[in-house]
């Protein structure tokens, strides 16, 4: 494409026109889908200039994107180029504590920016729940709030100055309020600046009746364009004048943001209302008070949350009710912040049937914040399953009209049969609302478009604003007319043509747009499945539409999601990118070869199938899964890599090898034997090939029986033997025979071989893998407890076997434990240790076993330890060891892991239950060899010392 070609010759940054790329970015987290024509990621701000003037000349639209968390399609344009400003244009260029501003990019993540301000004891006000993720650009798109806008405003109560790049190339800088003089220089400036200022200037004065009239005087006006701010009382405000405006107008090249003062202590006020209109109604009162958040979130949102996944434990804090008011006190001190915390408490007490509860322990508070965080992907299904989607999600009301507004609408959504789960700024009216529209049946969107009119209507007449935070982008800009007379939607048009007479910065926005119900992401067509899908539906299209764009996958800071992301930075190689793949290739139209697709394999190919989307994105999504069912269909009767079966195969290869070991060992360490095999098996050659044991563990079991014959009257356990820890590290298992024996239980192994089957699982080959799991699962004596060592290999027994055999491994699954959870249930006496230790938490303990109890043994023996927030290790079973990983493997690991285990004192004991970490550690960590839990418990029992608080076991 010659669009394609003059990109790359102008800019220096990437320039992407291929389908993989056009179907990640063709999405954001709306209900819409409109692949670009191509992506441009530029390197600097000069790129920028050079990627707009290729797409005027042409006449190519251009939509500039940060996180493409936005919820009304402001992020995606049909026929654009998409400009993602969120890769390189990420630079804080300065901050001044003295005056409190921060020059910044418009690429900068805001919790980039909240990091760099805390050691001033400063911040950026506002704080939407994807702070972690979002830009300072797209917060300026938008006119993003938060949670703290009660206090400290929205974005554009918190910005200084733009440095703009208009669609014709001008470049100029705005500023906020100008007294009178400044105003009339703007007037005579020469050229194209000279003439904007002119044409802005007289749309205000020629229309001041209208712009004092017609725009709604509330907090959270997210709707329309902000003209009122042109007004001469407001002082020509150009700054507040753009913010909102969804990219439509102008370019931001660069951006000064005001800074407020962080409270050092703050405490939560958590108040429990009968419903959500008596804790709407209650507002009011506490707002003078002047508390930092008034959040509200129902009861329903709980319950959506506990259908979802695991009660969080700080759930327990909430006092009764049907919904609670989220409110935050700040001070200088905690003496101060709690005074604050008490006095709203008092005030909510005044009201009768209210509940109380003040939390000032900063961990608990952030659990607790947490939960109302990811409310927006947590209402994404309801409690009984059903889906529910944007489109209503962000209206706003005066907050004295707030409760009326509730109680009409939830009487609207039970005259259309809908349900949604209402939450959000209770401080200032605006209302978070999610519905199970039927938006994947085309029959029947006509309910679609009749809600939203009534919808639209019901909020104005409360006299509020479609939108409170989000904007309009498609979802609304249609619905504005009822919003505002014919003459504002005129000067709607007319400012955006001031700025870009051309319309080729995100046309079909706010002016002109397009319906709000065509466009939608959602048609696509099921294949044939391997995997059952029960939470879906067995639908892998449904299961892809979980995916709804919030990004928590793109949030880089921490966590277990996603180590690909986090390596390569690349919006294919996100759970939401890949997600995004998996609906094109599921719709046929960019992504047009089904199972075959050659897009769809690379970008999964960087998938470590480390389950943490699984456990930590908001909706679930579950690419491991996904990347099971694609990589066995895809490969279906056909020839597989040599990493498959040299990999996938391991189990049967150890076997194998177990019958010689010594001679294996051999070829293994020579170097022109190892360098072949790594060649035939598709391992990366910088790996070094683990050496086998002499003995396996069942072997070695087995002499140890026959020397130690079960002890009369212990408890017996049936201990797992994997296929790892028998054929190629069975110090653990061994470790944990001693253990359990020292602690009163018989250790018996299954009637034969056995394996998990996961190694066959992560390379697709469904088939062989339950054909294995059966093998094994006669091999398993009823009744007894199974302790499983691997992390990987009990969670495929808890977790995969279930879905792969159905009801016949439901009951060996349930009686399937970690070693810490069958020691921390016995309440066994556990020796004294002491000492400190770092943990590295395999993923898939993370995502499906947990780490509770884990804790807790750790505790009980006096072990001082750390639990890194590292994410996956890298290597991730066989990911790690195949061709083309290395650098991914290596880059995920050395995030935190390994200059971690390298910083970690001589004395300090590293402690890793998965063999995978382990391997990692000792291949990178420069002579550190992990410990296995049971290996831990094996040296408290040997070198156990005298407990310094108390009797064993306390």
């Amino acid at each position: 494409m010659d669009l394609a070609r003059a990109l790359s010759a102008a800019v220096r940054g990437e320039v992407r026109f291929d389908p993989a790329e056009r179907a990640v970015y063709g999405y954001d987290a709306s209900n819409y889908r409109h692949p670009p024509l191509g992506v441009v990621k530029p390197a600097d701000t000069d790129d920028v200039r050079a990627a707009l003037a290729v797409c005027r000349e042409y006449g190519v639209p251009l939509v500039a994107r940060g996180a493409g968390t936005s919820i009304g399609g402001q992020a995606i344009g049909p026929g654009a180029v998409v400009l993602d400003l969120r890769r390189h244009l990420n630079r804080i260029h300065a901050l001044d504590p003295g005056t409190r501003t921060a020059r910044v990019e418009p690429g900068v993540v805001l919790d980039d920016l909240q990091r760099t301000a805390r050691p001033h004891g400063l911040r950026f006000g506002p704080d939407p729940s994807t702070h972690s993720r979002c830009t300072i650009g797209g917060m300026i798109g938008n006119d993003s709030c938060g949670a703290h806008s009660v206090a400290w405003g929205r974005t554009s109560d918190n910005l200084d100055s733009f440095d703009l790049l208009l669609a014709d190339g001008t470049e100029l800088t705005v500023h906020g309020p100008l007294p009178p003089e400044q105003r009339r220089r703007l007037r005579q400036l020469p050229g194209r600046e000279g003439e904007l200022h002119r044409a802005l200037q007289d749309l205000a004065a020629g229309h001041l009746t209208t712009l004092r009239r017609s725009m709604p005087q509330l907090p959270r006006r997210g709707s329309g364009y902000p003209l009122d701010a042109l007004l001469p009382e407001r002082g020509y405000d150009l700054v507040r004048a753009l913010t909102g405006t969804e990219g439509t107008c102008a370019l931001v090249l660069g951006a000064t943001v005001r800074l407020v003062a962080e409270p050092p202590a703050r405490a939560l006020v958590l108040a429990g209302y009968r419903d959500e209109t008596a804790a709407a109604d209650a507002v009011p009162a506490l707002l003078p008070l002047g508390p930092l958040t008034v959040e509200g979130m129902a009861a329903d949102l709980i319950a959506a949350l506990l259908a979802a996944g695991p009660r969080p434990p700080a759930l327990d804090r909430l006092p009764e009710g049907g919904c609670w008011l989220f409110l935050e006190a700040g001070g200088a001190t905690d003496a101060e912040a709690l005074e604050a915390a008490r006095d709203l408490a008092a005030a909510v007490r005044r009201v009768p049937h209210t509940a109380v509860t003040v939390v000032t322990d900063p961990g608990e508070q952030r659990q607790l914040w947490a939960v109302r965080e990811a409310g927006a992907g947590i209402v994404t299904r309801l409690p009984d399953g059903g889906e529910a989607w944007p489109g209503w999600e962000d209206s706003a009301v005066p907050v004295e009209q707030l409760g009326s507004y509730l109680r009409k609408l939830r009487a609207l959504l039970a005259r259309h049969g809908l349900r949604g789960v209402p939450y959000g700024h209770f401080g200032e009216g605006c209302v978070h609302l999610r519905i199970d529209w039927p938006l994947t049946d085309p029959g029947r969107l006509g309910g679609f478009r009749s809600f939203l009119t009534e919808a639209a209507d019901l909020v104005v007449s409360h006299g509020g604003s479609l939108s409170g935070e989000h904007g309009d982008g498609q979802a609304r800009a249609e619905l504005l007319p009822r919003m505002y007379p014919p003459q504002v939607i005129d000067l709607f048009r007319r400012f955006k043509r001031i700025w870009d007479p051309e319309h080729l910065l995100n046309p079909g926005t706010l002016v002109d747009p397009r319906p709000f119900d065509a466009d939608l992401r959602f048609p696509g067509r099921d294949l044939p499945l391997a995997l059952p899908y029960e939470q879906d539906g067995g639908s892998l299209l449904t299961a892809v539409h979980r995916c709804v764009g919030v990004a928590k996958c793109v949030d880089t800071s921490s966590g277990v999601m996603c180590p690909s992301y986090m390596a390569t930075g690349e919006e294919r190689h996100s759970t939401r990118g890949r997600a995004r793949l998996l609906a094109e290739m599921l719709r046929g139209e960019l992504v047009t070869d089904g199972w075959r697709s050659t897009e769809v394999r690379e970008a999964l190919d960087l998938c470590l199938a480390c389950k943490g989307c699984a456990s930590d994105c908001p909706v679930h999504v579950d690419m491991a899964t996904y990347k099971a069912e694609f990589l066995h269909q895809h490969y279906r009767r056909r020839l597989r890599p040599a990493a498959h079966l040299s990999m996938g195969w391991l189990p049967l290869w150890l076997r194998g090898a177990a019958l010689a070991p010594g001679l294996a060992n051999r070829l293994l360490q020579h170097p022109a034997g190892g360098a072949l095999l790594k060649q035939l098996g598709g391992i990366d050659p910088r790996r070094a090939l683990p050496p086998l044991p002499e003995q396996t563990f069942v072997r070695w079991f087995r002499d140890h029986r026959a020397r130690h014959p079960e002890p009369a009257g212990a408890r017996p356990v049936l201990l797992w033997p994997d296929s790892m820890a028998n054929l190629l590290d069975p110090e653990p298992a061994r470790a944990a025979v001693e253990v359990l024996e020292s602690l009163g239980f018989a250790v018996r192994l299954p009637a034969g071989p056995v394996c998990c089957g996961l190694t066959l699982v992560s390379t697709g080959q469904l088939s062989l893998a339950r054909r294995v799991m059966r093998r094994s699962l006669r091999a398993l004596p009823p009744g007894l407890p199974v302790v499983g060592l691997d992390p990987s290999c009990t969670a495929a027994l808890r977790e995969e076997w279930p879905r792969l055999l159905g009801a016949e491994a439901r009951p060996a699954a349930a009686r399937v434990r970690t070693l810490a959870e069958l020691l921390d249930d016995a309440g066994v006496d556990l020796p004294y240790l002491g000492g400190r230790a770092v943990t590295q938490v395999h993923c898939h303990q993370h995502a499906v076993l947990g780490t509770a109890a884990d804790r807790r043994i750790e505790a009980r023996i006096g072990l001082a330890n750390e639990v890194l927030d590292s994410g996956c290790c890298g290597l991730a079973g066989n990911f790690g060891f195949e061709r083309g990983h290395y650098e991914v493997s290596v880059a995920a690991a050395e995030r935190v892991l390994m200059p971690a285990v390298r910083a970690a004192a001589p004395d300090t004991l590293v402690l890793a239950d998965g063999l995978s970490c382990r391997t990692q550690i000792a291949q990178l960590g420069d002579g550190r060899r992990a410990l296995h839990l049971a290996e831990l418990l094996r040296l408290a029992l040997r070198q156990g010392a005298a407990r310094p608080d108390g009797p064993p076991g306390a």
